[in-house]
This record gives C-alpha cells, structure tokens and sequence, in this order.
C-alpha cells in the first residue's frame, strides 16, 4: 500500500486549486506553523502542507496532539478568499464537510462533526480542524486551516496515553482494514475544493454543515470563560456560532467554548 510521500500525494491529487502546490515533511513540530511561514513568505490560494509525523500539534486553546509518525493524516492548506472577515469561519465549514464527504466516499465510514472543529465516529474523536487567521487593516489576508485524522493509528493500552483509549478512535479501528492515506487525502481536498469554490460563489455552506453536526437538536452544556450554558442545541448561524435554547427558552449566540452533549 503507498504511503505518504511528495510522490505518492502528487500521484493521488486530482484538485484544481487545492494541494497543486505543496510540500511535503516526513517530520515536522506542526504543519499549521509551517503553513504561516510559507503563507507570510507569498505562497498562493491552495497551498498545502503535510506531514507524516508531527512532534508539536496543537488543537483549539492550546491542546496537543498525539500522532504517532506514519499512521495519521496531519495537513494544512493556506487559503487566501475575497471573504469578509466575518464570513472566514465558512472555510472550516469547507473543511469539515470535506473531511466527512471525502472519509464516506474512500472508506465507507459515516462520520460527524462536533461543534466547533471536531470529527466524530462511532461516538469517539476521530480527529480535529484548527483554523488560524492572519489579518490587516480588519481585512483577511489569509487562513491556514489544519486537519488532524487518525487514520491508522491503535489507541488501544499501553501504546496510547491512556484517556485516549476510551474517547479516540481511528479509521482502521472502526473498519478493521488499513487505509491508503494518499488516497484519502486526495478524496478529502477533492470535497473540500467544491465547498470551497461553492462558498466563493456566494453560496454559504452553513446549511450543509448543519446537517452534519452531530450536536444540533440535542441537550448540550457549553463551558465558557467564566460561564456555563445548559440547553438544546438548535441551529447556526453563516458565521459559524452555535445557537442554543435554555431552560427558560431563550435562544443564545455562542461564539466559542467546549460542548458536552448529553444522550439519552
């Protein structure tokens, strides 16, 4: 089975824009990082930077990553949209519905989306998007959107740290077979580039994310700064902002904070 490699990605990518140019780390402290440096240095729309191994991933308010080198999928794509600032939060719904699309089509497996940034199956993270945004004047210049997916990876003790084991999954895991990464790459950028060339268009993904997120319509709790907020789960808006009903039927705009949803 190919693995990642400059080579194996040129041969699998079938995009327009999206991976046309890229590079290609066998390791790295963190694509998004390397994606800054190549954005701020000119790199154009559609940039792509992976990564077989990354020692210094991050996720939302700081949080690592564990990606043992050869077994997941750890990229970012510099994207330079004539978006409005407000809207640039439509480009991680691109992604989201990219990686869920592109992981149905290669590997038949039915994954979701948690609020905000989150891949779920089988009810454990799969894996997790970081959007990074530079800006001028109160204009975007760019975004780097990062993708971590756990794609051959085992969790199971004691190879994995050990809350791993009961709240991650990967791909392998839920299908029992390993998965051709360059593949499932090339199928990911492959959906991600139609929402992406969607949304430039003016045709917000909002809807379609909305569908795909595995918190709406149930009770969740918000854990803000300094705040807790209870209730169900009802919609987004274009922006990105989760809205939430209380108790008392009051419908809240949440911005950002970590979701628990509770199942019946």
């Amino acid at each position: 089975m190919p693995d990642l490699s400059a080579e194996t990605i040129s041969r699998a990518l079938s995009t327009r824009r999206l991976g046309r140019a890229a590079v290609f780390f066998e390791q790295i402290g963190s694509t998004n990082d390397a994606a800054h440096d190549l954005a701020r240095g000119g790199a154009g729309d559609g940039l792509l930077v992976v990564a077989d191994e990354q020692t210094a991933g991050r996720g939302r308010q700081g949080r690592s990553w564990w990606a043992p080198g050869g077994t997941c999928l750890l990229m970012s794509l510099v994207l330079r949209p004539a978006l409005p600032l407000a809207l640039a939060g439509q480009l991680t719904m691109c992604l989201g519905l990219g990686a869920v699309e592109g992981i149905s089509a290669q590997t038949g497996a039915a994954a979701v989306l948690k609020w905000p940034n989150d891949l779920l199956l089988a009810g454990r993270k799969l894996g997790g998007m970081l959007t990074e945004l530079e800006t001028a004047g109160g204009q975007l210049n760019y975004a780097v959107l990062g993708l971590g997916l756990n794609v051959n990876v085992s969790f199971d003790p004691p190879v994995a740290p050990e809350p791993l084991a009961e709240s991650a999954t990967s791909l392998m895991t839920e299908t029992g077979r390993e998965i051709d990464r360059p593949a499932l790459l090339s199928a990911i950028l492959g959906r991600t580039e139609i929402w992406y060339e969607r949304t430039l268009r003016g045709e917000p993904p909002h809807e379609a994310w909305a569908q795909r997120l595995d918190t709406l319509n149930r009770r969740v709790t918000v854990s803000m700064i300094g705040s807790r907020l209870a209730g169900v789960a009802t919609g987004v808006t274009p922006e990105g902002a989760l809205l939430v009903r209380d108790d008392g039927g009051i419908t809240h705009t949440v911005w950002s904070g970590d979701v628990t949803t509770l199942r019946s």
